[in-house]
Formats: C-alpha cells, sequence, structure tokens
C-alpha cells in the first residue's frame, strides 16, 4: 500500500475544520513535500518526523514522499499535524496496518525521540468532531497526546485515547500485544467549587455592593467612578463570585475559547473567567487578530468577566473596539486571507477616576484641576461607548470611622444565592438574562406600572437620554423588580435603575 489517508483537525477561530492527510510514496529520488496551505510550523515538521521514525527504530522510507492536507485552500498551521503524517507514511510504507486507521482522528505534536507533546486547541476539536461526526453518521475516536485527554473529555461522551508517544500510538494498531493498546480515557477531573474573593472583605460602599448585585442578576455592564483607593478594583474582583452558577454549555464554550490559546487548565472547570487588560493594551490585544487570527481580551472573558481598570487612560481608538461586541456578544476578525468568528458575551466592568489627579469632590480639597482639564479628561470616553454601558456609580470615599470598623459585610454567597433566585426568574420567564431582551420582548415583559412609567418619560426628558439609553434603564428596573419578587415594574424600581444611569461630570 503506497497510499494512506488519515483524518484530523484544523483550527480556523472557533471552528475546528475536518483536515484530510493523505500520504503517498511513489519511486524517484528520496525527497519529503508537504502540500495543501502549511504555514512555517507545518513545513518543519518533516525534520521532527523524519526524526521521530528513526529514533522510534522504523524505517524512514527513502522514497518520493508527497503529503497531501486537504482541503488545499485551508491554511494549516502548528505542530498538531505531526502525528497523522508520520502514521500515514508507516501505514503507506507497511509498516504499520492501516485497516483502521479511518475510525480514528489524530493529533498532536512530535519530539524527535517520538514523545507526543501538547496541541492548542484540543478541546474545540474535539467539539466540533463529535457534533459533526462522520459521514456515516457515527462518531470517530480521537488520539491525541495524554496531557491534552482531560480537557478533550469535557465533551461528553467523546471517546478519548490519550498517548504518551508514536511507538505508543503504533503498538495500538499493530495489536501484536493487547496490553499495549491504547485504553479509553476516564476523566479524572475532580470538580471542587471555583473559588474567588469574598465581598466580606470590602468594607462599607453598600450602594456600589447593591449596584453590583443588580448588574449580576441581569447581565448588566457597569462603570464605577470614584477617587483612588475607594475600593472599585476590590469589588471588580470579586464580582465573578455572585454571578450565577454556568451551566455545562457555558463552560464548554468558554473552556473552548480558552483552549485556543493554551490558556484552560481543568482545575478552573466552571469557574468565570476573569481578564483584567493593562490600560496600554492594543485594539489586537482586546479584540483579537494577527495574521492568524486569534481570540483577544474579549473572547477571553466569555461568560465571565472583562475589567477595565483607569478606563480614560486606554487609547480612545482601543476603547471604541468594545462597542459592536457589546451589542452582538461576538467578533469577526476578518483579514485579506481569512476571517474568524469569535464569541465575546463578557460582562463588562470598568473602572475610572473623576478627574486627572482623581480627587475631583473629594472631602479632602485636594482636586485643582480646572473645568476644561476635567472635561478633556472625560472626554476619552466617547458618548456612543458610554451610551452602551448600562450602569454608571459614584462610588466614594469612605468616612474614617466606617474605614477603622472591623465587621465584615455581606458574603458573596449571601448576594449570590438574591443574583441566582432572579437569575431564575428570568430564565423561566423569557429563557434569557435581562441586558439579552430585544425590543419586542421588552414591550412584553418590560412594561413600568402608570407611576413608574410616567417617571421614566420625565426623566428621558430631562436628561436628554438616547432610545438605547431608555432602554438599557427598562432592562436595569426589570432585573431590580426581579429581585424584589415583583411581577410588575413599580416607580421604586425605576427610580433606582435612574439613579444607576449617573453620567459623569456635565460636559
Amino acid at each position: 500500500m503506497s497510499l494512506a489517508v488519515l483524518k484530523s483537525r484544523a483550527l480556523a477561530g472557533m471552528q475546528a475544520p475536518e483536515v484530510t492527510v493523505e500520504v503517498h510514496l511513489a519511486n524517484g529520488l528520496p525527497s519529503f513535500t508537504i502540500v495543501g496551505l502549511p504555514e512555517t510550523e507545518v513545513k518543519e515538521s518533516k525534520d521532527r518526523v523524519r526524526a521521530a521514525l528513526q529514533n522510534a527504530r522504523f524505517e524512514f522510507p527513502a522514497k518520493r514522499i508527497t503529503v497531501n492536507l486537504a482541503p488545499a485552500d485551508l491554511p494549516k498551521e502548528s505542530g498538531r499535524f505531526d502525528l497523522p503524517i508520520a502514521l500515514g507514511i508507516l501505514a503507506a510504507s507497511g509498516q504499520i496496518p492501516g485497516d483502521h486507521l479511518d475510525k480514528y482522528e489524530f493529533a498532536g505534536e512530535l519530539s524527535l525521540s517520538g514523545e507526543l507533546r501538547p496541541i492548542r486547541g484540543a478541546l474545540a476539536m474535539t467539539f466540533a468532531m463529535h457534533r459533526v461526526g462522520d459521514a456515516s453518521g457515527g462518531q470517530r475516536a480521537f488520539i491525541l497526546p495524554r496531557i491534552n485527554a482531560d480537557e478533550a473529555a469535557l465533551v461528553k461522551d467523546a471517546t478519548i485515547f490519550p498517548a504518551d508517544s508514536l511507538l505508543h500510538v503504533c503498538a495500538h494498531f499493530a495489536a501484536v500485544d493487547l496490553d499495549a493498546r491504547l485504553v479509553r480515557h476516564q476523566p479524572s477531573i475532580e470538580i471542587h467549587p471555583p473559588q474567588y474573593p469574598d465581598f466580606s472583605d470590602v468594607k462599607g460602599q453598600l450602594h456600589a455592593k447593591r449596584a453590583l448585585e443588580v448588574a449580576a442578576a441581569g447581565g448588566h455592564s457597569v462603570l464605577m467612578i470614584g477617587p483612588p483607593g475607594t475600593g472599585k478594583t476590590m469589588l471588580a474582583a470579586r464580582f465573578s463570585g455572585i454571578l450565577p452558577p454556568m451551566t455545562d454549555e457555558e463552560a464548554l464554550e468558554s473552556a473552548a475559547v480558552l483552549s485556543l490559546t493554551s490558556g484552560f487548565s481543568a482545575a478552573r472547570w466552571k469557574a468565570r473567567p476573569y481578564r483584567s487588560p493593562h490600560h496600554t493594551a492594543s485594539g489586537v490585544a482586546l479584540v483579537g487578530g494577527g495574521s492568524i487570527p486569534r481570540p483577544g481580551e474579549i473572547s477571553l472573558a466569555h461568560r465571565g468577566v472583562l475589567f477595565l481598570d483607569e478606563l480614560p487612560e486606554f487609547d480612545r481608538k482601543v476603547l471604541e473596539v468594545l462597542r459592536e461586541p457589546l451589542e452582538s456578544g461576538h467578533i469577526t476578525i476578518s483579514r485579506a486571507a481569512r476571517q474568524a468568528d469569535f464569541p465575546a458575551r463578557f460582562q463588562l466592568i470598568a473602572a475610572m477616576n473623576p478627574c486627572p489627579c482623581g480627587y475631583l469632590g473629594h472631602a479632602s480639597g485636594k482636586c485643582r484641576c480646572t473645568p476644561e482639564i476635567v472635561a478633556r479628561y472625560q472626554d476619552r470616553i466617547s458618548g456612543p461607548l458610554l451610551d452602551r454601558i448600562d450602569m454608571q456609580i459614584q462610588v466614594g470615599a469612605l468616612a474614617q470611622d466606617e474605614l477603622m470598623r472591623q465587621s465584615d459585610g455581606e458574603s458573596s454567597s449571601a448576594i449570590a444565592a438574591r443574583v441566582a433566585q432572579a437569575s431564575s426568574v428570568q430564565l423561566r420567564r423569557q429563557n434569557k438574562a435581562n441586558n439579552l431582551l430585544s425590543t419586542k420582548d421588552m414591550d412584553h415583559h418590560c412594561k413600568p406600572d402608570a407611576p413608574g412609567e410616567q417617571l421614566l418619560r420625565s426623566a428621558m426628558t430631562r436628561l436628554n437620554w438616547s432610545a438605547r439609553a431608555y432602554h438599557r434603564v427598562l432592562k436595569v428596573a426589570r432585573t431590580i423588580a426581579d429581585l424584589d419578587g415583583a411581577a410588575i415594574i413599580g416607580q421604586p424600581h425605576i427610580a433606582e435603575a435612574i439613579q444607576y444611569r449617573r453620567a459623569l461630570k456635565e460636559r
């Protein structure tokens, strides 16, 4: 047999399209050619595969070897094709039987000694393989490095065979020794409840804690404005701990994105992602990109929290790239040769000082910023972006006696229980969080009573809100009513929601 055909997977954003690895041996001057739009890492696999075969005591054929990675117009990158290429050469040269290769998919980078090294995107590849299956409607098994087995096994009912080396895989197909065959992987992940910092560590700031509770219950974005040292960063770091527990589907989505950057850890299964990029981050770092598109911070925060501290210190052009993902929940990276889609359903928590020195309105009277300087500082955040942030709250400095008080505040577990209850009400009523309600949904679920509607109309006229701001306030009011266990949005709910729409200093 001079031709062997195996299956593997490429990565294109969150997609993992099937790749057919065809290996052909022909007479002629010895050569080794890989075709099918391979990137540099794939081209270099020729040397890794040759050394791995020789060090594993196999014969490297002195023939004209042609490897085709189909489809030809799909770019192939990384070392994940080393294993299927090596097995294809062995099967085509008759050194291992190729009868059952079509029942498996393969991925793994080879060391020069033949050991298997971990790959990137194992979970995304397994998820795609399990979802699509083969042409006959069945499911192939997946052979991959052992270190990736726990990650891939998170896909329920997927058949995973972990291997340590090329020899280990070959022994499975040679079937000379049944004890040498690969064993189906049984997940060994010990699931522990996620551990987060506790809200009881934060003294005072009852208004900010209440606002974050509302935000967590309805999935709303928040901007915290206040002087340095008031606890904005502490509050944001503890926000993940009061979010509703992740469902299996949400956890799988989040883990699949993290696996694309080798950032997934099985120990963090069902823990909400928390990303806090520095304000020097570029637009590409935030939304993703590169010649081979990779996910950015907003996608790595999928189903979790994206915290932007010192918001005005970010480059304005960088902040503007957040506008579309905040609305749509996904990002499309387009390049000349390829396009990739990544999910970006994150919860934005941002913090900023009210002025460059940070002490505008502080009781100490330290601020010496002129109105022009303050306006210039606050103008670094555009109106369209500010309009998309649901809640804007003031986080004031604590009084001395409150700061010196020793008693702890309310724990995260107590707040999380109320958040989970309100979230379950939303799922039963509309099967989505309040921040995802469409205009049609709002007409059905967010109609306030007469006094509440009158107050909302008055506030919209006085504060000159846009239609988007009006709808966002109404969604926040719906969440407040859910926390109170009220079926109808009342005037108190509207009033509280308006207080959470506090704008920056008038410009």
